[in-house]
């Protein structure tokens, strides 16, 4: 599991650890059953105090994407509970936002966000594609 942290950026390291926790579950790098890093062994890794650590790892086992066994360890919910799938909602729409923010100041508009949207997805297929700024140029 790695997870990394930006002291520049802004947001509390609590929740840069639980919400890099919550991407890799949502992408499937951690799968549900697997045990994560214990809260002192991730606290040293990071360079942050335990109780950092417990705080992101509550809030995730309040959104359910975490479980503890007593004395056992901590581990990736086996369940897709409404929390988790609301989570991985939350996810993309937070980069949606950004992307939505980013393109209104750079003037593009509904349609060509779409088509650049499409050509990225047939890019990432395998097939080449442009941005829409790019088309209206050719």
């Amino acid at each position: 599991m790695h997870i990394t942290i930006s002291l520049k950026d802004g947001i509390p390291i609590y929740r840069q650890i639980a919400n890099q926790i919550r991407y890799m579950v949502a992408s499937g790098i951690l799968v549900p059953g697997e045990e994560i890093s214990p809260i002192r062994a991730l606290a040293l890794t990071l360079s942050v105090t335990p109780n950092t650590v417990v705080k992101a790892y509550a809030e995730l086992e309040a959104s359910a994407v975490i479980y503890k066994r007593r004395g056992a360890g901590t581990y990736i919910s086996d369940e897709r509970s409404p929390l988790a799938e609301r989570e991985r909602c939350k996810i993309i729409e937070s980069r949606i936002d950004a992307l939505l923010t980013e393109a209104h100041q750079l003037n593009f508009t509904e349609e060509e966000l779409l088509r650049i949207l499409k050509d990225r997805q047939t890019m990432m297929n395998g097939k080449n594609g442009k941005c829409a700024k790019e088309k209206n140029n050719d």
